[in-house]
């Protein structure tokens, strides 16, 4: 602009102040709306970054605005780890389905749940006969109208809250509607996970498992409730308690093998699944009474230290049930009771999955707190209600300094508790300083995948190439394999370990300290696999 015309446009204000306000306040809203606070984020994060991180960060400034090209971009960007997803909650409707006419299951008509035939006539061609109001579940294959109603059933596909439903009570409900197929199909769902897993490129799940706790569940009911722990443990002990971690161990191993099959694994046609790294967190229902809360608790943790595979443990089943309001307290210290017998075995514990209304302002004062402090959880599954705890602003920064990361899961938050946008504290979280990492939650109910997860993200919250990439990491940083963590200081990704602080991280070749740290360590390879993806992706832009 030249000079004459740059005094041209200051008299003009000068004489339209008006105009001098608008142009004020476009300046203003340029810089406090997401696409402004992106941009000026994405300048700001360019300093100090490599050039693939450049890359990065041009690649999704530029397809921010176009939600096909974001969710193309995101799909291929490497993800590391879920650390929040239910393994029957991320099965598809559709595998659901399959497998009921596998099992020669009945399809309740008015409850749309699967239900066990009257009989099954053993010929060439069986029969299903099915009690009154049912049919066999073979018919959804031939009526579409029943195929569309399970399918929506048994997930959010298309729903739309009517007077006395939810999304709370229609996700929640989901489960109990295909809860009669047989186990037998876990290593196929094993597969159909780990495949979408790999196609969106993660690399390692924690998946929630409840292995088979009837005769724990029994014991508990038949010995009683006693307040003293110590003589309840062992009194469950001794009646067999144990007998059940074989069971668990054996179903995984069939499930695992038949994963393998599936996939071809060590095979020269071995499907790119057979990469993805599956780990288990031995869910506890707490929606049960507490003598069997805490034997499906002693259960978890014996079964943690038999199996290797089971990593840690988590408490499920909705937070605002009677049973999980009322004994909240108490579950809090079984758990922090029974870990004083079982230290190696970590924890993540679902707290905080509440909203205003959904329970009394009373009952959302304290449930991450006594995650944190009673039971010493690692992590936080979902943590929507922590402004409402209190002393929040404290409790943030003692999470923050104590490095319990949050795992959130948007989606579910807002389809569940109907908390999204600026009512979701994700913000308020990374401002403190808590350690944070997206997750799906049950993908197979909610209809989603991590990639739209991170879509989401972005869409919503401006966020920047070097924030996603450090939310990757982070959820890496926290996994619960054994062994010391690729990076000098927990959550700061900026200098490796000593023993590979000399290396190009995620290298093919890396130095004989380095690789001997790795050796040791089962994090620090998922990690220095991570820093190898990145390279590849970032090289790729």
């Amino acid at each position: 602009m030249t000079e004459a015309a740059v005094n041209d446009s200051r008299e003009s204000l000068a004489h339209h102040p008006w105009r001098y306000k608008l142009s004020c306040v476009i300046s203003l809203l340029l810089c406090v709306s997401p696409w402004g606070w992106a941009q000026t984020k994405a300048q700001h994060s360019a300093i100090g970054q490599t050039d693939g991180e450049r890359r990065g960060t041009l690649s999704l400034e530029a397809a921010r605005t176009n939600p096909l090209q974001l969710r193309n971009l995101l799909k291929k960007m490497p993800k590391g780890a879920d650390l929040h997803n239910h393994l029957f909650g991320a099965v598809s409707a559709e595998s659901w389905i399959r497998a009921a006419v596998e099992d020669q299951l009945c399809v309740n008509l008015d409850s749309l749940s699967f239900a066990k035939p009257q009989a099954t006539t053993e010929n060439a061609s069986p029969e299903v006969r099915c009690g009154s109001g049912q049919v066999p579940a073979a018919s959804a294959y031939k009526d579409q109208h029943l195929f569309d109603a399970l399918v929506d059933a048994f997930s959010m596909r298309g729903f739309v809250p009517s007077p006395g439903v939810t999304g709370h009570d229609h996700f929640f409900d989901a489960f109990s509607k295909f809860i009669e197929t047989d186990p037998r199909h876990l290593g196929e769902w094993l597969d159909e996970i780990a495949t979408r897993a790999d196609t969106q490129n993660e690399q390692y799940l924690e998946l929630m498992h409840t292995p088979e706790f009837g005769h724990a569940a029994a014991l508990g009911q038949e010995i009683g409730w006693r307040g003293d722990f110590g003589q309840l443990r062992d009194l469950l002990l001794a009646h067999g308690l144990r007998d059940e971690v074989a069971l668990a161990k054996t179903s995984m191993d069939e499930a695992e093998v038949l994963r393998r099959q599936r996939e071809h694994c060590g095979q020269p046609d071995a499907a790119s699944a057979c990469r993805v790294q599956i780990r288990y967190l031995c869910q506890v229902l707490r929606g049960f009474p507490k003598e069997q809360v805490f034997a499906q608790t002693l259960l978890c943790f014996e079964t943690a230290a038999a199996d290797p595979r089971f990593v840690g443990i988590n408490f499920v089943m909705p937070e605002d049930g009677f049973l999980s309001m009322s004994d909240y307290g108490l579950h809090m210290h079984i758990i922090a009771f029974l870990r004083a017998f079982y230290p190696k075995i970590h924890l993540s514990l679902h707290a905080g999955e509440l909203a205003p209304g959904l329970v009394p302002y009373e009952g959302l004062c304290c449930h991450i707190r006594l995650a944190v402090e009673e039971a010493k959880a690692e992590r936080i599954g979902h943590g929507v209600d922590v402004m409402y705890e209190d002393r929040p602003h404290e409790l943030l920064k003692e999470m923050a300094r104590n490095h319990v990361m949050v795992e959130i899961n948007l989606t579910s938050n807002d389809v569940i508790l109907g908390v999204s946008a600026k009512d979701h504290p994700f913000p308020l979280y990374r401002q403190f300083g808590v350690p944070v990492a997206l997750a799906t939650d049950d993908e197979g109910v909610s209809r989603i995948d991590l990639t739209h997860e991170y879509v989401r993200a972005v869409q919503t919250y401006g966020l920047n190439y070097a924030d996603l990439k450090r939310m990757v990491r982070t959820g890496l940083e926290h996994i619960f394999l054994p062994g010391g963590s690729l990076w000098r200081v927990p959550d700061a990704f900026t200098d490796a370990t000593l023993a590979c602080s000399k290396d190009s991280l995620g290298s093919a070749k890396p130095s004989s300290s380095c690789a001997g740290f790795l050796k040791s360590s089962e994090k620090a390879i998922q990690q220095w696999e991570l820093e190898r993806r990145f390279r590849e992706f970032e090289s790729s832009l």
